[in-house]
């Protein structure tokens, strides 16, 4: 693909894409982590883990802190401790001016997480971006890597499938990139955390460094 479609719309996933979120959660996971095992936590997985379900995260804390069946309790504590937090996740270059853009145009956009809706919800009111759709972990009946997440916005925004090969989704992660890959639309990769030759193998069809250089191609068409 050398260049996107004009969209019909857009969805996003929101951590490594819309904001760096990354020292909210790891802070968070560290309290809950040493409130339930009375220890520090150990590095955060993001070789194997980025982009997953929160509760898979909790169980791999678990297993190290000793107790794997405590992994139930640390994921819930930790989605309180997050939600606690009073400091603002930090918004990532170009996701100011692309969901303006989109708000201007009236073209359907929302954000489907892998982490969970309070959490999110929270973090779009603290920044003061404008999402007024934002779906988490909690609210799917499967997570990425399943598509369900985004099938399961795009039928919320009343996309139609027809619509599908003009609709856009933005991923980071290798999990969510082999989600947006599933669904029949336009699979756009954001280079957070893997490389471009990382991104294409598992599904996307065209790399940016930023939403910043999505949203210029975009205005541009």
């Amino acid at each position: 693909m050398t260049k996107l479609p004009f969209p019909k719309a857009v969805l996003f996933d929101f951590d490594g894409v819309v904001v760096d979120s990354a020292n909210c959660h790891n802070d968070a996971w560290a309290s809950a982590f040493r409130e339930i095992f009375n220890k520090e936590i150990c590095p955060y997985p993001s070789n194997t883990h980025a982009g997953k379900a929160p509760y898979l995260i909790a169980e791999y804390f678990a297993e190290y802190g000793g107790d794997v069946n405590k992994g139930a309790q640390l994921n819930s504590l930790k989605q309180e401790h997050i939600l606690k937090t009073t400091v603002p996740p930090t918004l990532l270059p170009g996701a100011m001016e692309i969901q303006q853009f989109l708000e201007q145009n009236k073209i359907p956009h929302g954000i489907a997480s892998n982490a969970y809706t309070g959490f999110v919800q929270n973090s779009v009111n603290q920044t003061g971006i404008g999402f007024k759709v934002c779906m988490g972990v909690d609210l799917f009946k499967e997570p990425k890597p399943s598509p369900v997440p985004y099938l399961t916005l795009a039928e919320k925004l009343g996309v139609k499938k027809e619509d599908y090969a003009q609709t856009i989704i933005f991923e980071d992660s290798l999990t969510g990139i082999k989600a947006a890959a599933q669904t029949g639309m336009v699979a756009v990769g954001v280079l957070t955390q893997y490389s471009e030759e990382e991104l294409l193998a598992n599904g996307a069809v065209k790399v940016f460094p930023t939403l910043l250089e999505a949203y210029q191609e975009i205005v541009s068409l």
